[in-house]
């Protein structure tokens, strides 16, 4: 995927039209140093440094030769986020390089190349007829970014996007697998894919929710790293469509679905981001690919399942099977003591009740590292919000026939008892961080269109990358 970032020295570099970031504060600064000309249009055109506001400076010919952006109420050009400048490759004329003329400090001009980059994703895989490409208004990158990696992270959020956003009928647990064991082999990882009657005694609660699709469940286990690093070990949701099972969804329930393997699409972005920039770190990844079916041998609600670690599990709903799949590749991932286990789940709706489609709700066991995590998403605009892991509602996941319900029969703190359901499978490693995210933009922002999104992914690994620096 062509980004829409260059460094300067590149073509078009030489020819770089300026742009001026103007926050509203400055404005009046900022139209002293013009020359009378701009001043009139400035007037002419009711331009006021707004947030997203665009102005274009025409020559006298009629051609636009210089622009600026409002940054609104922002405090100064060091608070610079991503989302500032995102929209800006469409709303620049096609065709035009630009290069800002702010002085700018190396993480706010690493926002502004990032911004432009997240800017350039669209997802037109399935459009039969599309019109005419268009060029798109690109960057000449300040020379404080480290490009290379401003590339490395807009290609992970691309990547988690693009997996999200295929529909179910294609993005099916063998090709879901299929993408985990592509990302693997690249960066030179050997990965294992675990199927059929090996799954089934292995990880048993993984085959009894995917066992009524025609696409059989799996799960992708892979290693990379030196074995002598610390253990790192992501595990992502991989519920490729969600009908609800047997305790079916309705149709409004339904229609989002397909981002349910949201946690795996994110997991192996991460992944990816972590191979990338060769941290120092012995990182294992773990997906369980499978798909909420219906048909005759479902399972059932009543049902009771043996999980990996040997917990019994009461079915009190089978739309509940995200922490189904999820507790036993936690299981297996507990067994060779990580020195820290992460999970990413589309896993509750109360999640998204309580915090909106954009804020992931976190939760973990070592205060500290939930601490980085929420600095390091603050940081790189990615933020995220702790909840919880109250023991007081532990009974509320009680079974009177096993020992663990997988769902409860109160409607309250849905998300709090779904984390609390995954610790249970959490004995070994100290340091656990549970992720429950939506993978999903409901409404058009630039650079943020409608569609998948790849949540807390940039954070985790800013937390990761300064953790084992």
């Amino acid at each position: 995927m062509d980004f829409l970032v260059d460094q300067a020295g590149t073509p078009g570099a030489a020819t770089a039209l300026e742009l001026a970031l103007v926050l509203q504060a400055d404005l009046p600064r900022w139209l002293e140093a013009q020359d009378a000309p701009t001043r009139a249009w400035v007037a002419a055109t009711g331009f006021k440094a707004e947030r997203h506001q665009v102005l274009l400076v025409p020559s006298p010919d009629g051609v636009p030769h210089r622009a600026a952006l409002g940054l609104g109420a922002l405090p100064s050009l060091d608070a610079l986020e991503l989302w500032h400048v995102a929209g800006l490759p469409d709303r620049l004329p096609a065709g035009t390089h630009w290069r800002v003329t702010n002085e700018l400090t190396v993480a706010a001009a690493s926002a502004l190349a990032l911004g432009w980059a997240y800017g350039s994703y669209k997802f037109d895989t399935y459009k039969s007829s599309t019109p005419p490409a268009t060029v798109r208004a690109r960057l000449i990158a300040p020379s404080a970014v480290d490009h290379s990696h401003a590339l490395q992270l807009a290609g992970a959020t691309a990547l988690a996007r693009d997996l999200v956003n295929t529909p179910a009928s294609d993005m099916t647990p063998e090709r879901l697998a299929a993408e985990a064991i592509r990302i693997a082999r690249e960066h030179g990882a050997a990965p294992q894919e675990i199927m059929g009657d090996e799954l089934r005694r292995g990880f048993p609660a993984i085959h009894a929710v995917g066992q009524a699709s025609t696409c059989a469940p799996r799960l992708v286990d892979f290693v990379w790293g030196d074995p002598t690093h610390p253990k790192v070990t992501l595990i992502g949701k991989g519920v490729c469509f969600d009908t609800g099972g047997l305790d079916i969804k309705p149709s409004a329930g339904m229609a989002l679905m397909k981002k349910d393997m949201g946690g795996a699409a994110c997991t192996l972005a991460l992944a990816q981001l972590v191979m990338q920039t060769q941290l120092r770190v012995r990182l294992r990844v773990l997906i369980p690919a499978v798909e909420n079916a219906i048909a005759g041998n479902a399972y059932r609600p009543g049902d009771v399942i043996r999980t990996r670690k040997g917990v019994t599990v009461e079915i009190g709903n089978t739309d509940a099977e995200g922490r189904l799949v999820l507790c036993d590749a936690i299981a297996a991932a507990d067994e060779e003591k990580p020195d820290l286990m992460v999970d990413l789940a589309t896993l509750t709706g109360a999640a998204r009740v309580a915090l909106g489609p954009e804020v992931p709700a976190v939760f973990g066991t070592r205060q500290e590292t939930i601490d980085a995590l929420l600095r390091a998403g603050r940081r790189v605009a990615d933020p995220l919000w702790q909840m919880p892991l109250w023991s007081g509602y532990d009974d509320d996941i009680a079974s009177k026939v096993a020992d663990i319900s997988n769902a409860s029969a109160s409607a309250f703190a849905g998300a709090i008892i779904g984390a609390l359901y995954l610790k249970r499978f959490v004995t070994n490693a100290g340091d656990w961080v549970h992720v429950d995210l939506f993978a999903w933009n409901p409404k058009d922002r630039p650079g943020r269109p409608v569609g998948a999104e790849a949540h807390a992914v940039r954070a985790l690994h800013a937390m990761i990358a300064e953790r084992y620096a």
